[in-house]
């Protein structure tokens, strides 16, 4: 019984659905019909409110034009309010005549007088003549005769009273100028003669220099290098004045040139045989040297103290040194030493 009385009731339930349903769908019909006209209409307004918006820019849009041309226009009507003030101040200032009189005897109305003969022409006879009888005013032909007369004034240009005596002066200022250009020109050829003179002396001097120097540079670093090749290469033979000066050593058993190339000992040996060449080849009283022997051995240092000895005959050398076998060959020793009380004392030595 109650699963009869389940079912009647599920019964009713699904016929009252069925019903419902029907009555669903035919909602949904009118309502998808309703969608579908408003759409229509929402589109319908839309395109109205486009074309309305565009008409709105467009008028917008000319307004602006309207209100661009009546700026320009107030501005253009206050610059010839200004300019017909201005011709009127001027026309007050320069002519003395008011306004009303220019306009009465000058206006547009009046007729224009014939202009004057141009360079070279010559006016008819006849005052009935149309050349000599006044024409109507055209602006267009007033307005080319006014630039001809403003460019034939510019031309013209302003009469200077003083001119002569600006002249005089100018020239005065021009004779003096011109005797100082003459006076720079002669000193600068002067200079030039001397700046000449003195390269040919420093050529000279130069020349001779260099050519005693590699001489003895020669001599000397086959002394110092016995078996040894050196000599001295100058690099723009042709220019004397800004050669340089390159220096070749070979040492015996060696093939290389370089300076570079070669031993601390050798470069300072090499060194010093290029400045005993050139106190050799321009002497002079006293020598200055300091631990020019620190990097040589003692087979090395034993020549050059020969060459040392050599030069004791023409000069006084005096020598910096740290090595024993220097102090030996010297004539006076001169040392700083220290005692117990710890007060430095120079002390001398004289050894021959």
């Amino acid at each position: 019984a109650r699963l009869r009385h389940e079912a009647h009731v599920a019964g009713a339930v699904a016929a009252g659905a069925r019903q419902l349903l029907a009555h669903v769908e035919v909602s949904v019909v009118r309502a998808e019909a309703e969608r579908v006209a408003a759409e229509a209409a929402k589109a319908e307004r839309e395109r109205e409110l486009a074309a309305e918006r565009n008409q709105g820019r467009d008028l917008k849009a000319e307004l602006d034009k309207l209100t661009d041309s009546v700026h320009r226009g107030e501005v253009l009507g206050a610059e010839k309010r200004m300019r017909i003030e201005q011709l009127e101040a001027k026309a007050l200032e320069e002519l003395g005549v008011e306004p009303a009189g220019l306009i009465a005897e000058y206006g547009p109305d009046q007729l224009v007088p014939p202009s004057p003969p141009a360079e070279g022409e010559t006016l008819p006879e006849d005052p009935a003549d149309p050349r000599n009888q006044p024409k109507p005013y055209v602006r267009a032909e007033q307005e080319k005769r006014l630039k001809a007369a403003e460019r034939a004034h510019q031309q013209l240009g302003k009469v200077n009273p003083l001119a002569l005596e600006e002249f005089a002066a100018l020239e005065e200022r021009h004779k003096f100028l011109s005797e100082q250009l003459e006076d720079l020109k002669k000193t600068r050829a002067d200079l030039l003669l001397v700046v000449k003179e003195v390269d040919e002396r420093v050529e000279q001097v130069f020349t001779e220099a260099y050519r005693d120097t590699a001489e003895q540079f020669e001599g000397v670093f086959s002394r110092l290098f016995p078996g040894g090749e050196g000599r001295l290469i100058l690099t723009d033979p042709e220019n004397m004045l800004t050669t340089g000066v390159d220096v070749e050593a070979r040492p015996p058993g060696k093939k290389v040139k370089r300076l570079s190339l070669l031993s601390g000992g050798e470069r300072s040996l090499t060194a010093v045989a290029l400045l005993v060449s050139i106190f050799k080849a321009r002497p002079s009283p006293f020598y200055v040297m300091d631990e020019v022997e620190a990097a040589l051995d003692d087979t090395n240092l034993q020549r050059l103290i020969r060459i040392m000895q050599e030069l004791q005959e023409s000069s006084q050398l005096i020598v910096i040194t740290h090595q024993k076998r220097t102090m030996e060959v010297a004539d006076a020793l001169y040392g700083v030493s220290m005692q117990g009380d710890g007060v430095s004392k120079v002390i001398s030595q004289r050894l021959r």
